[in-house]
């Protein structure tokens, strides 16, 4: 089986000087190599082909074959890695935590593994008899959520 590590270490060589970040390496029992990159301007194809270039140039199809697939992370696919919580401030996202609960609101920031959404919802105010609607700041830790993603909106 082909070693992860050896092909991380092929990918970290590429990025070098790249702004472009691993967002993650999968290899299957029957050597099937996936690899995702991401940039915060989204990844083009062309970057795609070179990385898959130089991967199978380090790699010999004679010691053991495999099959390579380099792409990006996909929209509306739940975040990975950090850099994608950082690219996605500003934006819609849908948080499902470890309770089942979901939140869809504004990511407004994000510090080491921590992150706030921003949640427009209905909130009890002293001396009103009814709830009104208002921006409530929830925080999260990326590893206690069940998975947070962008919300690709249509309006």
């Amino acid at each position: 089986m082909i070693d992860k590590n050896v092909v991380k270490k092929l990918v970290d060589e590429w990025l070098k000087d790249k702004e472009y970040f691993l967002v993650g390496i999968d290899i299957s029992p029957n050597d099937k190599i996936v690899v995702e990159i991401d940039h915060a301007d989204g990844v083009w194809i062309e970057d795609c082909v070179e990385l898959s270039r130089y991967i199978e140039d380090h790699l010999s199809r004679d010691e053991e074959d495999y099959e390579l697939e380099v792409g990006s992370a996909g929209l509306g696919q739940p975040f990975k890695v950090a850099q994608q919580y950082v690219n996605f401030i500003g934006k819609e996202v849908e948080v499902l935590d470890m309770d089942g609960k979901k939140y869809q609101g504004i990511l407004k920031s994000v510090d080491g593994d921590s992150f706030v959404v921003t949640v427009n919802e209905k909130v009890m105010v002293e001396g009103k008899k009814r709830p009104q609607k208002m921006d409530v700041d929830h925080t999260f830790v990326m590893n206690n959520v069940k998975y947070t993603k962008y919300l690709i909106s249509f309006k």
